[in-house]
């Protein structure tokens, strides 16, 4: 198998059908033996009857259908866990990411890069709060990591087998694929596209799940936040002992001393604030930690027509 293109599938059954005439027209102008694996992650619409009707007519076509939604990033790594091509696609059913960008990210591969990754030069139909907090997001996330995470990119790219293996020894509950992608190295390079609206139906992106999938970047890559919470304390703490030198030198040398509550709540409450957030912040980490070492399946497959994907499995 010389490429492989995940696509994993949350309430897609409009955009599925021209997703797979353009993948197809894709692999097909590129001369390459090809599998299309698509990750149906608990839908509500008609996806998985789609993706039936697609395997029926064609052998490329895989489908993995998980018992519930776990989530985008768990849908890709049960395609990566699946694949068996040379060169690995990674690309959403939306139709925002232009399938024939494919060619583009195969053609720079050849070059001897491990990663092609795709950077974003516009993104057309996205309202500006989320353009404003994708941007800084990342570059944020780039400073304060160790690793360099490309900024202005999502999960459409192409990866070497090499990188499949090692992304399939990587086990961690709360997935954050680019960064790992990143972290393990290789040659890796990029091209530009123009990333489109979003053929039909809605995203399954909401704030919510966005200010997750955040979290999972931040914690998985930087150990920032709990050296903050650190220097917070120092910060308090010197705080609090000058107030207590001053309070001292008032009563016993200036002897202008006026009892009252103002100043003692005000104490309380700034130290008390800080608590609670070095409290949030070591739980989150600890949170995480937990659900490693629970060591649950990463995802549930009710059914697939992939030989070595069982019904049932749980991998």
């Amino acid at each position: 198998m010389e490429i492989s293109i995940i696509v994993p599938v949350y309430n897609e059954q409009d955009n599925l059908p021209l997703l797979y005439d353009r993948l197809k027209a894709v692999v097909n102008k590129l001369g390459l033996t090809h599998e299309f694996v698509f990750i149906n992650d608990g839908s509500k619409d008609q996806s998985l009857l789609v993706l039936h009707q697609l395997a029926a007519k064609d052998n490329c076509v895989k489908f993995i259908d998980f018992s519930r939604n776990f989530g985008h990033q768990i849908a890709v790594t049960a395609g990566l866990d699946k694949v068996d091509g040379d060169a690995v696609v990674i690309i959403d059913a939306d139709l925002q990411d232009p399938p024939e960008a494919i060619i583009d990210l195969y053609n720079k591969m050849q070059d001897g890069f491990e990663v092609v990754y795709a950077r974003r030069a516009k993104r057309a139909g996205e309202s500006k709060l989320k353009l404003f907090t994708a941007k800084y997001f990342y570059r944020i996330l780039s400073r304060i990591t160790t690793i360099e995470i490309p900024v202005d990119t999502g999960d459409f790219r192409i990866i070497d087998r090499k990188v499949v293996n090692l992304l399939r020894r990587m086990p961690e509950q709360n997935k954050y694929l680019r960064g790992q992608i990143a972290w393990v190295g290789f040659n890796q390079t990029f091209i530009t596209y123009e990333r489109q609206e979003r053929n039909a139906g809605n995203t399954g992106y909401t704030y919510r799940k966005m200010l997750k999938f955040a979290l999972d970047g931040i914690t998985s890559f930087s150990d920032l936040p709990l050296k903050i919470v650190t220097y917070f304390g120092f910060i308090v703490s010197g705080f609090a002992f000058v107030v207590m030198l001053y309070a001292m030198y008032s009563r016993f040398v200036l002897e202008d001393y006026e009892p009252g509550w103002t100043s003692l709540i005000l104490t309380i409450l700034f130290i008390g604030g800080i608590q609670m957030i070095a409290i949030g912040i070591i739980g989150e980490y600890l949170s995480r930690m937990n659900t490693n070492l629970r060591n649950r399946p990463l995802y549930i497959i009710r059914d697939s027509n992939i030989k070595k994907a069982e019904s049932e499995q749980e991998n």
